[in-house]
């Protein structure tokens, strides 16, 4: 179980990556078309990146904790890690779309 949790959180930190060089590799392109909006679109993609990372990287530490030998302190130890990581994943949730997960989205008007 231990290698499999370490095999999750390396397809969290490689997720991350390959996701914010896509997001910049995606702004290049969009810079040289001049095209709007730009930085926008490539920072929600980063956050996004990360985001998903981060949901992989929590899996990880609880397989690796739980599933291996669970103590007092590994367990109090993945609470902190798990309500860090929870922290981060809600701010860069408003960070990306400007309201709590919570929230429902604004109904955007037509013309």
């Amino acid at each position: 179980m231990e290698q499999v949790g370490r095999a999750v959180d390396a397809a969290g930190v490689a997720i991350i990556v390959v996701g914010t060089l896509l997001a910049t590799v995606m702004a290049a392109v969009r810079l040289v078309r001049r095209q709007t909006d730009v930085y926008r679109g490539c920072r929600r993609r980063i956050g996004q990146s990360i985001l998903l990372g981060l949901e992989f990287l929590v899996a990880g530490d609880i397989i690796r904790t739980v599933a291996v030998a669970p103590t007092y302190e590994s367990v109090g130890v993945l609470a902190v890690i798990v309500g860090i990581r929870t922290f981060l994943s809600f701010s860069l949730e408003l960070e990306i779309t400007g309201r709590w997960p919570w929230q429902n989205p604004v109904a955007e008007i037509k013309d």
